[in-house]
């Protein structure tokens, strides 16, 4: 859908940034703004901003920016025209239908299209389950104990023996090559075309609303791999979906169980336990415990009790950490998972693992145990230090002082020497973290990172500090025109404020309009949302604007004579290059105003 500046601006405008990111994040008052913890990372101490004078937010942790829109779009997967329709609703304005671009139309046709043709492909799959030719698959899921109703709920089905089925009946539905090889569900080559899944049960990928995205397919006997997914397209991002989600997120319960496989996930969702969910085939990530956040603040860890499940727990409750997530283990020995647990013991005793579940830090402090024998006074001795490394990830005091009470007591330390311990070693982290910062990461010895340097900062800057003190602007102009800024996408943020300016109306959320896609709204937005993180007088900053002024209109004189083609401008660069030089008779004073 293609959209006016007139209708952006209507809606925009119409949408209060801090109301609207309010929903999503909890925002506190910080000066003249807001702070939270930001949405799209995970992060203890708040970095996200929302500006409401400006209108925009940015989070100097990820570096994310933009407007209202740039939010919706980022933190609800949506595209530009679904952010415009979703945020006008909220604000009871009509959108006229307007005609998309070529490019829009293509865009949007591609994904309606993808949508269709994996709903096509799932309901084939399913068909052919239930089918005379299905019947290995369909005994595959009976035998795994799933009822025709839970089979039907997920949607599962089966490839078929052939390589092609599926790509013959999509052909005969009307869709080209093109199309089908960008589903992902396909090889594609001048050898011909083949179903990448064969002799696989199926398990469909559904997002947040239901749509089927991707596809799990599990092998029919011993061939590899064993599990197979869909690659990523432009509807499929295994690390922004997890599977069962669009089921969890309707439960009653206040947790969300995290599994390790998809067979886990429906085996608890037919026993009841419909809050869980998996990972899409690959190691859990850090986006996905920010995902989980939105709809829990507690998730109960339910990985295979082997080698291998511990090591992926070990791995996901940091994340789940990180994202301000309350992780528990379920302890499900001696089965190996909750497929076979329930199937052995029954709902029952698995809702009593549940009430059991052990705190997932003393899980990670048990397994660091097993890899020392305690008996020993020298392995005794690196157990207690380690687990004093350990304590460092609560930055609470009270928090970090209840757990050493804890483990005090189960492994036969004294209080106070766990805590002694615990302060040695975050002062042997700080000494470090300092030398790595100013050895390997550039930091200043006084903890300060050195300036950004660089054209593209110095056009940040300077756009910026327009905006925070526009009584500058007919100073500033006098020698930076809109021509002066050489490189994208300054140029047409400067010609756009610029404009701005001579109609008296300094807007820099409505710049960001003029970008329809998230990265780019996101840079244009960072662009004014950049200032000096250092205070400085009157002096100083009159110094500062200065040599950012020069700076730029230097960059421009100079790149200009690089790329002369025109010997009759020849002259009038050189006059402007004396000028510059000559920076007495140009001086920007900040003292009259």
């Amino acid at each position: 859908m293609y959209y006016t500046e007139e209708q952006i601006e209507k809606v925009r405008s119409g949408s209060d940034i801090v109301q609207i990111i309010g929903r999503y994040v909890n925002l506190k008052r910080s000066g003249s703004g807001y702070v939270g913890l930001c949405p799209f990372h995970s992060e203890k101490t708040p970095s996200f901003s929302v500006n409401p004078a400006r209108q925009m937010y940015k989070c100097f942790g990820c570096g994310v920016a933009g407007s209202v829109i740039t939010f919706v779009m980022e933190y609800e997967n949506y595209t530009f025209p679904e952010a415009m329709q979703f945020l006008a609703e909220q604000a009871g304005i009509e959108l006229p239908k307007t005609e998309l671009t070529p490019e829009q139309k293509r865009q949007k046709n591609l994904r309606s299209t993808l949508v269709q043709i994996n709903a096509k492909a799932a309901a084939y799959y399913y068909a052919k389950l239930k089918s005379p030719g299905g019947k290995q698959g369909y005994d595959y899921f009976k035998n795994r104990g799933l009822s025709d109703e839970t089979i039907m709920h997920f949607g599962l089905g089966y490839s078929g023996q052939g390589g092609r089925e599926l790509y013959g009946y999509l052909k005969n539905q009307g869709y080209s090559d093109r199309e089908l090889s960008e589903t992902g569900l396909f090889k594609i080559d001048e050898h011909g075309a083949y179903d990448k899944f064969w002799n696989r049960v199926m398990f469909p990928i559904m997002d947040i609303n239901n749509r089927v995205i991707g596809f799990g397919g599990r092998v029919m006997g011993d061939a590899k791999p064993k599990y197979l997914n869909s690659p990523e397209t432009i509807l499929f991002n295994k690390s922004k979906n997890l599977f069962g989600l669009n089921y969890a997120k309707l439960g009653k319960r206040k947790n969300i169980i995290l599994c390790e496989g998809y067979m886990d996930v429906i085996a608890l969702h037919q026993a009841g336990f419909t809050n869980a969910v998996a990972s899409l085939g690959t190691a859990f990530t850090s986006e996905q415990a920010v995902i989980l956040k939105r709809y829990t603040d507690e998730v109960l860890l339910t990985y295979d009790s082997d080698a291998a499940g511990i090591k992926a727990a070990l791995r996901a409750i940091p994340m789940l950490r990180d994202a301000g997530i309350n992780a528990r283990v379920i302890h499900m020995d001696p089965y190996k998972d909750p497929d076979e647990f329930i199937k052995a013991l029954g709902n029952e005793e698995f809702e009593k693992r549940i009430n059991d579940a052990q705190n997932a830090f003393l899980f990670e402090i048990e397994v660091l145990r097993k890899n020392y024998d305690i008996t020993d006074p020298e392995q005794k001795t690196k157990f207690d230090h380690e687990m004093a490394r350990k304590l460092l990830v609560f930055e609470d005091k009270v928090q970090r002082d209840n757990y050493i009470e804890t483990l005090s007591a189960k492994y036969s330390i004294k209080k106070e020497d766990l805590r002694g311990l615990v302060i040695k070693n975050a002062n042997m982290a700080s000494s470090r973290t300092k030398k790595t910062f100013s050895q390997s990461d550039g930091y200043q010895k006084n903890g300060r990172k050195p300036k950004e340097k660089g054209i593209e900062y110095s056009y940040k800057l300077l756009l910026s500090w327009l905006v925070d003190s526009p009584e500058l602007f007919g100073k500033v102009s006098d020698i930076v025109g809109r021509e002066d800024f050489e490189e994208e996408p300054y140029k047409k943020a400067a010609e756009l404020l610029y404009e701005q300016f001579e109609k008296g109306e300094v807007i820099p959320a409505r710049i960001v309009n003029h970008f329809e896609e998230a990265d780019e709204q996101k840079e244009i937005a960072d662009i004014f949302q950049t200032t000096f993180k250092v205070n400085m007088n009157s002096d100083e900053k009159e110094r500062a604007l200065n040599e950012l002024v020069f700076k730029i209109k230097e960059y421009s004189i100079d790149k200009k004579l690089k790329n002369l083609t025109d010997i009759t401008k020849l002259q009038s660069l050189m006059i402007e290059k004396n000028k510059i030089q000559n920076r007495d008779k140009m001086h920007i004073s900040l003292k009259d105003g």
